[in-house]
């Protein structure tokens, strides 16, 4: 496929809103060859937003899989074999629960 078929693809989501600003940008700049992610902690950190539409309870492992890349159902057992260990689990969900704006 052609590398200008490829950009009006990614344009016609966009414009449909199926991908956002940031993920056309990133999208876009990994077809031209440069380099999109960035290389800030702090701004990961700052990205990360409960998802909308993956959630079982507050959509907080939608998020996190959203911004690290894993699945999921990798995030919810995680979650779940911290809970069996002290509560952990359950404490880190509702503080992130609490603190991580929705998407």
């Amino acid at each position: 496929m052609a590398l200008s078929d490829e950009l009006s693809k990614l344009q016609d989501l966009h414009g449909r809103g199926a991908l956002t600003g940031d993920e056309f940008a990133r999208a876009k700049a990994r077809l031209l060859g440069g380099t999109a992610d960035s290389t800030d902690p702090l701004s990961a950190i700052n990205a990360l937003r409960r998802h909308r539409s993956d959630r079982w309870i507050a959509g907080v492992c939608g998020g996190i899989a959203r911004a690290t890349g894993l699945d999921s159902w990798v995030w919810r057992l995680m979650f779940s074999v911290l809970a069996l260990f002290g509560g952990a689990g359950v404490v880190i969900y509702v503080l992130l629960w609490i603190f991580v704006p929705d998407d």
